[in-house]
């Protein structure tokens, strides 16, 4: 098929229309795009087979499939659980980090120089990992296990997106925290590595995050689709 011919197809713009209108996990996302377009191609070439010319053959292809608004609720559906799923994922993973910054900071120095603020960021830092891993904990079985004998809540992607945002905010304040206490500290390595940690843990999660919540702000008619 030329250039231009793919330009008018209709296969083709319903794929693109699709594709262009769904958030969530790439690769997943990408799938889904690649299983509807080799269900329209095969439609296409059954129909073509049949006698029917390509021009036409596409346009049946594509009315058969069904209607787009209906597909890309059907879809986002998918890439939304996915999405909050792959987010979970990613505050569980970095629960570890924050726990290291709050045993960094706690222990660097035992003669008090480290300041006050500091000292209370670790433990701010240690209660972001505890109530983050146990959110994340419970939105991965609400979508992994539980999801098989219960339905899943459409709030949840909302609740991991939020909970993600104030972990990765918590992050991106502690590391500037870090960063004014490892000066004055005695062993300011460590309290620099804290800071290092707690910035990298921030960039690592914040585009998940960033994408859930686009996800969770999608109206609620278009996630609710029977399974």
């Amino acid at each position: 098929m030329s250039p231009t011919d793919r330009t008018n197809d209709p296969v083709e713009d319903y794929v693109t229309s699709l594709e262009s209108s769904l958030h969530g996990p790439a690769r997943a996302r990408s799938r889904l795009v690649e299983e509807v377009r080799d269900g329209l191609t095969d439609s296409v070439a059954e129909y073509t087979r049949q006698g029917l010319p390509h021009g036409r053959a596409a346009a049946e292809a594509v009315r058969e499939f069904g209607t787009l608004p209906g597909l890309i609720a059907s879809c986002q559906r998918e890439l939304t659980i996915a999405q909050a799923r792959h987010t979970a994922r990613r505050i569980a993973m970095t629960g570890p980090f924050l726990i290291a910054c709050w045993y960094l900071v706690g222990t660097a120095d035992q003669d008090q120089r480290v300041p006050r603020t500091a000292q209370l960021m670790a433990a701010h830092l240690a209660g972001a990992a505890v109530v983050a891993a146990l959110l994340a904990a419970v939105a991965l079985a609400a979508t992994g296990t539980l999801a098989r004998r219960l339905p899943i809540p459409d709030r949840l992607p909302r609740m991991v997106g939020w909970a993600g945002t104030t972990a990765s905010v918590s992050m991106a304040v502690a590391t500037l925290a870090l960063a004014a206490a490892s000066g004055p500290a005695t062993n300011w390595p460590l309290t620099a590595l804290a800071g290092a940690l707690a910035a990298a843990s921030h960039g690592w999660m914040a585009g998940s995050v960033r994408v859930c919540r686009t996800c969770a702000r999608l109206p609620v008619r278009e996630l609710a689709v029977t399974r």
